[in-house]
């Protein structure tokens, strides 16, 4: 059987670099932090760049962050959820539609540029999913 991974995701509306430069200093480990260029080409975050996507990989914890959308403000509650990642997509699309039932899909899981497929669901207890089939 294969394996994935649960994991924190926030969105920081604007501040995910501060936030995630403050837990790495607090953690330690690895921060990645990418940005879409204009066709939608995921890349290194350079200063002053949007956060579309920010990883923290610290002693076997990960966090997952972003800026967020400015059209799309997150209620208070909403700005957090679960992250679950793996690379056997069989799987993680049962899990995905498992966990959707009785909820709301927010987003079907999509190729992303970076090779990954991400989605995004409500589940029927109001928690937030990102659930991501890794590329292998």
């Amino acid at each position: 059987m294969s394996t994935f991974q649960l994991s924190a995701y926030v969105n920081f509306q604007g501040k995910a670099r501060e936030a995630m430069a403050f837990y790495q200093q607090a953690l330690g480990g690895n921060l990645t932090l990418f940005t879409l260029d204009e066709q939608g080409v995921a890349r290194p975050a350079g200063l002053g760049e949007n956060v579309a996507l920010a990883r923290l990989d610290a002693d076997g914890a990960r966090i997952y962050a972003s800026d967020g959308h400015p059209s799309y403000p997150p209620k208070v509650g909403d700005h957090m959820g679960v992250a679950l990642s793996g690379a056997d997509k069989d799987r993680i699309t049962t899990i995905f539609n498992a966990l959707a039932e009785g909820g709301r899909i927010k987003a079907p899981l999509t190729p992303q540029p970076w090779g990954a497929e991400v989605g995004w669901l409500l589940d029927k207890f109001g928690v937030n999913w990102m659930v991501t089939v890794e590329q292998v």
